[in-house]
């Protein structure tokens, strides 16, 4: 099973939750961001609806795939800053 990591972190004066090299729009706190990055992590792992997929990879050439619906990666969140939830 594939495994997604959304990780909080200060980005651009704020907050964002980033996955790979990919930031989620910035959030004016910590808290807001942490559960942005949680609520997509829950909706990741919900199945769907069977269905084909067509892509294009970098050479141009087209890929055409099924997914059953079911086969949802594992997604977790990374505080990276667990500090910012203490209280002052």
């Amino acid at each position: 099973m594939t495994k997604v990591v959304y990780k909080v972190v200060q980005h651009d004066g704020g907050w964002a939750y980033r996955l790979g090299d990919v930031y989620s729009e910035t959030f004016a706190s910590h808290a807001d961001a942490l559960q942005a990055a949680r609520i997509v992590a829950a909706e990741q792992q919900v199945g769907g609806d069977a269905e084909e997929i067509s892509w294009q990879d970098a050479a141009g050439i087209w890929h055409v795939e099924y997914s059953d619906g079911g086969d949802r990666p594992e997604a977790e969140v990374e505080d990276t800053e667990p500090q910012a939830n203490q209280a002052p």
